[in-house]
């Protein structure tokens, strides 16, 4: 697999690629006097949440492909006035899933924050992606916040943001 810097070619294969998921686990935010916590809650049937289209990433876009074929991307945007890389969307198709094609996209991302001189690696995901919440925890990013108004007025209105993020 070659990670490398998506070219105009790769655009429609990304466009192409499937980000949706199912989950049987949300994640519930509990407010207590001192913060918060996350309870995972099972869901039944599974949710499948499918995301609408992004035909045009805007941001530096890296692939995981393996020959012509995109298997997975980042999108990344750097923040320089406060030295943060902000990773805009993760993407590996369904069926290399769980093969470390996110984690060595991720990693790439953030050696290339690293390069321009970001000190801190941050994202945003949903309570309901439960499955990234845990891949991102597993690559070292922690919960930093969530927004409860984040998504009103579209589609994932009811859902919170959550946050995470890892120095680099």
């Amino acid at each position: 697999m070659e990670l490398r810097t998506a070219k105009p070619a790769d655009l429609d294969r990304i466009a192409a690629l499937d980000d949706s998921f199912t989950t049987d686990t949300v994640f519930e935010v509990v407010a207590n006097p001192q913060g918060f916590t996350l309870r995972p809650t099972p869901v039944d049937p599974p949710l499948h949440k499918v995301f609408p289209p992004d035909d045009d990433p805007d941001g530096t876009v890296f692939v995981a492909a393996d020959g012509p074929r995109v298997r997975g991307f980042v999108v990344v945007d750097l923040e320089d006035w406060h030295r943060r890389l902000v990773i805009q969307q993760v993407t590996v198709a369904p069926d290399h899933r769980g093969r470390g094609i996110g984690r060595a996209l991720v990693d790439h991302a953030c050696a290339h924050g690293r390069e321009h001189g970001a000190l801190t690696a941050w994202l945003e995901t949903s309570t309901v992606n439960v499955p990234a919440v845990r891949a991102y925890q597993r690559m070292g990013f922690a919960l930093c916040g969530l927004d409860t108004t984040f998504y009103r007025g579209t589609p994932a209105e009811g859902e919170t943001a959550l946050f995470f993020a890892r120095t680099l």
